[in-house]
């Protein structure tokens, strides 16, 4: 029996999931979560063997849950399934040690072939968005930039930033303005839609 755990923020989409994969013969749900924060707790108490995780998430997201379920359970292994096929998405979840990526709305065969291949061992990543990923190539902001970025979109003001990230001034314009040049755009709110659409942020 394949144990799986189920995180994604939206009720509905998290009971369609659990309902279709517990037709399974050989699958059976042990746990379900609504935010990033719970997927640890949920993993040490239920011992999955593998994840499927949203990336957008309160709390943590997905990728960063995929990240932390690594570090501290190495044996359970991670599915990434998003309504967002963003080519950044895929890099950073492999980054983050997830074996599969997969879209909402792909065949709901997909996604049960999907968990129990990664439960063998295998990785499974969704072909067009392999292909776009590989076009784009990399994300070419640091992580820095990427944080100073994230901190400004809501519209904060670079004295805004540099209190939350304990930076300074100067040191956010510099980071906002190769962020700004790296992704072709004209001001640091163009910045943050073209990099949260590549998957960047």
């Amino acid at each position: 029996m394949i144990r799986v755990l189920l995180a994604d923020d939206q009720a509905l989409v998290r009971g369609a999931l659990s309902a279709m994969l517990n037709l399974e013969a050989d699958i059976e749900v042990v746990a379900e979560v609504g935010s990033g924060d719970e997927v640890v707790p949920a993993a040490r108490r239920t011992h999955p063997d593998v994840a499927l995780l949203d990336v957008q998430m309160p709390g943590k997201d997905g990728l960063a849950a995929a990240a932390e379920l690594r570090d501290s359970m190495p044996g359970c292994r991670v599915v990434v399934c998003t309504t967002f096929g963003r080519p950044g998405y895929l890099a950073r979840a492999m980054a983050a040690g997830a074996a599969g990526f997969v879209v909402k709305d792909a065949p709901p065969e997909q996604l049960v072939d999907a968990v129990r291949r990664v439960h063998n061992g295998l990785r499974v990543v969704d072909p067009a968005l392999a292909a776009e990923s590989l076009a784009r190539g990399a994300s070419p902001l640091t992580d820095r930039e990427r944080d100073v970025l994230n901190a400004a979109r809501d519209g904060g003001t670079v004295s805004d930033v540099s209190k939350e990230l304990h930076l300074s001034e100067g040191t956010v314009r510099n980071h906002l303005s190769s962020a700004i040049g790296k992704t072709g755009a004209r001001t640091r709110a163009e910045a943050a839609r073209i990099a949260e659409d590549c998957g960047w942020l």
